[in-house]
């Protein structure tokens, strides 16, 4: 049983400026995430060199080179290390919220109900339309917080709540400035083609042509777009307009994602596997030419358990089928002011199990490994090898299974990213 206390940590080499050069955590069970070792990437006893922002090296402590050995040195008594989680899909700048339509939900009313009566996702609109800069940043920054103190050192954050020029660069400004404001890795998404705005609506070409892709080449052009999303259902937009919006970010050369399979079956996540895209999200329509698609694509298929337990879904995603392809599976929080309230990955975790039939190795492969492969960084992060980014969490367990098992707790002992706790 662990005691949560604060210690002195130990002494640690420092380079002029101040900043950690090298340390060496031992006394360890790190659950490395590598593909085709044991369980989890589990090593007992294990120690791991960090240097600077990187892992120097990670193994077994009976195996520790001689060159790391008189390195300062934590001692975590048995605690297990992961790699720092992943968070790959949020919509975590938003305005207001919508606990009004949370009480409807319970009263009756069905999701696209909601969102044809002028709800939904255009009622935050307004909400985020009315925010200033300033707004959105404090708003959001208490969201933020909850994620990282549950371990989460990447995060991405979509756009798609302004539906204009303005308000969407307003929404990745805002985003950027929380990447300004707290130690994590940002990736920012922008996701204008999200809804049809009331001020064009039944024109949903007009507002590609005049909205979506102008607005897709500035942000672009001003250095706040990493990737490109978009919504493809039937309260949103068909494959063909989707097909419209990616044409341009392969131009521009921005990768792309896609919400797809939600509530219906378009073929979204074909269309998106056809154009290399990192992932394709949600996914409980999904059939099979879908996942032969994606696997040949290498497409990541994103779950997002907290949308489907929020709106009392019963189509399951099919996971068993998933595996069989071969198709990674991750595991965000999708946090959003509608569909997916939510902010703990740990909890997205425990659904993930429960909900899915995922299991506990596959929820945190999820946030880890398969997180970052769905952002486009398995070269940086999500897994405990030398050269990768010290970006760790360490936990006041004994089980890697204890991450997914436990409802409303947080057992983080300590985070580190890029070398520094």
């Amino acid at each position: 049983m662990y005691i949560h206390i604060l210690v002195r940590a130990p002494p640690i080499r420092v380079c002029r400026e101040g900043k950690v050069t090298q340390r060496l955590l031992v006394d360890c069970r790190a659950a490395t995430m590598v593909e085709g070792t044991s369980p989890y990437g589990l090593v007992e006893d294990a120690a791991i060199a960090l240097e600077g922002e990187r892992i120097a090296w990670a193994g077994a402590r009976a195996d520790l080179p001689a060159r790391f050995a008189d390195w300062p040195g934590e001692t975590l008594e048995g605690r297990v290390v992961t790699p720092g989680l992943v968070d790959c899909h949020t919509h975590l700048v938003h305005g207001g919220d919508r606990a009004k339509e949370f009480e409807m939900r319970l009263e009756g009313a069905s999701y696209e109900e909601i969102a044809r009566a002028g709800g939904g996702i255009v009622s935050t609109v307004s909400a985020t339309r009315a925010a200033s800069e300033d707004d959105l940043v404090a708003q959001s920054l208490p969201r933020l917080d909850a994620l990282i103190a549950e371990g989460v050192t990447t995060v991405e954050i979509k756009s798609g709540y302004g539906l204009s020029i303005d308000d969407e660069i307003k929404m990745l400004r805002a985003a950027k400035r929380l990447g300004d404001a707290r130690d994590f890795r940002l990736k920012t998404t922008y996701l204008a083609a999200h809804a049809v705005p009331a001020e064009y609506r039944d024109r949903p070409h007009e507002y590609l042509d005049e909205v979506v892709l102008p607005g897709m080449d500035r942000g672009r052009n001003e250095g706040l777009i990493d990737a490109v999303d978009g919504f493809c259902e039937g309260i949103a937009f068909s494959p063909a307009e989707i097909a419209h919006v990616f044409d341009r970010a392969v131009m521009l050369g921005l990768p792309v994602k896609l919400h797809a399979e939600q509530l219906s079956n378009l073929g979204g996540a074909k269309l998106a596997a056809s154009y290399g895209a990192l992932s394709a999200d949600h996914l409980e329509y999904l059939d099979r030419g879908d996942i032969e698609a994606m696997a040949g694509a290498g497409t990541v298929a994103v779950l997002l358990p907290g949308a489907f337990y929020t709106l009392r879904e019963t189509q399951l995603p099919p996971v068993e089928a998933l595996r069989e392809a071969g198709v990674p599976i991750a595991v965000a929080t999708d946090s959003n002011p509608g569909s997916s309230p939510m902010t703990s990955l740990l909890l997205a975790m425990n659904m993930a199990a429960t909900l899915f039939h995922m299991t506990p190795e596959e929820a945190l492969a999820g946030v880890t490994r398969n997180g970052a492969k769905a952002l486009g960084l398995s070269d940086e992060i999500g897994t405990i090898e030398a050269g990768k980014r010290a970006d760790l969490a360490i936990w006041n367990i004994r089980e890697p299974a204890e991450l997914s098992y436990r409802i409303g707790f947080n057992p983080l002992y300590r985070r580190y990213f890029g070398g520094t706790a």
